[in-house]
């Protein structure tokens, strides 16, 4: 196709999506390897290389971007909720005040004190794919604190990933070699 611009006619050579470029910039090229953009969502990328796998679970096929003239294809999974919920934890819990306190908050007791925070906030997505399915959180006691909150919150961010990739092994019949990551909420250990 071509881009007419200021009577300029403009050669289009290629497009990419934002998490195909993401997989890219990751220098994610060799088969298993896996990035993840940690924004107000996750999206967890896996190249499969010239292998286009249909997923069984839950997850989607995309065409990702080689260094060579062949074609490379990738599995995608989606988190919803991520970064959302250090905001939620912020604007609507209220435990912290910048999403950049939520690491030390988590660090300020030594486990998560039995709670598991199920992040649905807006459903889940990959590899569920269940819009109503609504945020849980179990296992609060009275000697529950803030900080087992902000703690089991960044641990199912985690735990979402993990279904994922779980997920994309089975699709792709490969283990994932790495997890490269990106976004704002990568800073947080």
């Amino acid at each position: 196709g071509t881009f007419h611009y200021n009577g300029c006619n403009i050669p289009i050579h290629g497009v990419a999506g934002d998490q195909q470029s993401a997989l890219f910039g990751q220098a994610c090229f060799e088969d298993g390897m896996v990035k993840n953009t940690y924004g107000t969502g996750c999206f967890l990328l896996m190249n499969t290389g010239k292998k286009m796998n249909l997923s069984q679970n839950g997850l989607l096929t995309t065409i990702a971007c080689s260094t060579t003239k062949s074609i490379n294809y990738a599995l995608e999974g989606s988190v919803f909720v991520a970064g959302a919920l250090i905001q939620w934890l912020r604007d609507k819990l209220g435990i912290i005040k910048n999403a950049s306190e939520v690491e030390n908050l988590a660090k300020s007791v030594d486990s998560n004190g039995g709670i598991t925070f199920i992040p649905a906030l807006s459903g889940l997505a990959a590899p569920y794919w269940d819009p109503y399915a609504q945020g849980t959180i179990f296992g609060i006691t009275r000697g529950t604190e803030n900080g087992h909150i902000a703690r089991a919150a960044l641990e199912s961010i985690a735990l979402r990933t993990r279904d994922i990739i779980i997920e994309m092994e089975k699709d792709a019949g490969i283990k994932f070699s790495s997890l490269k990551v990106d976004g704002g909420a990568s800073l947080n250990n």
